[in-house]
């Protein structure tokens, strides 16, 4: 389904703390889409579980894309310091995958995280989803131990939004 099917046709809202356990079935079918094994997505199960204290949370900012009834994707940006937000989570329903809503969700992150008064974003990403956070202007930083699977390093990215709220201070300058 092409990316341009969704911009007419979805909200981003906040999510509610009765979308815990969708937001958590959600991240469990997005992870698994990439084929790990049982026991490998049964270590993540903790991980890729949302409560209610992680949606109402002062330090998270879950947001997510709903197209009618359904919701197909979601994100979290995490207060780290006071000039750094890490995205939590990102998952995308896995027959949306590839049609630009991770894209979308990026976007409105960034957005979400420069009005936060944040100058970057962390991103510890699964192997699998790396060409996206290099296709989007994510930078690698290095590696992190994954929580779930000791021994497992994954990559991390940034992205940087001092140039991106700049322009934008720099635009108010002129008018």
């Amino acid at each position: 389904m092409p990316a341009e099917n969704h911009r007419t046709d979805f909200l981003i809202r906040a999510a509610a703390v009765a979308d815990a356990s969708v937001l958590s079935a959600l991240a469990l079918r997005s992870k698994a889409h990439w084929g790990y094994d049982n026991d490998f997505m049964m270590l993540c199960r903790d991980e890729l579980s949302w409560r209610a204290e992680d949606i109402q949370s002062e330090n998270s900012d879950v947001q997510c894309w709903v197209r009618g009834d359904e919701l197909l994707a979601f994100y979290a940006l995490e207060r780290i310091d006071a000039h750094v937000m890490e995205l939590e989570a990102l998952f995308v329903e896995p027959r949306h995958i590839g049609t630009g809503i991770g894209r979308i969700m990026i976007e409105h992150a960034k957005c979400r995280a420069i009005a936060a008064r944040a100058t970057r974003i962390l991103i510890q990403g699964d192997p699998h989803a790396e060409a996206f956070y290099l296709a989007i202007g994510a930078l690698p930083c290095g590696t992190r131990e994954s929580v779930s699977v000791p021994g497992r390093h994954l990559p991390l990215f940034e992205i940087g939004l001092d140039e991106q709220s700049g322009e934008t201070d720099r635009d108010d300058d002129r008018n």
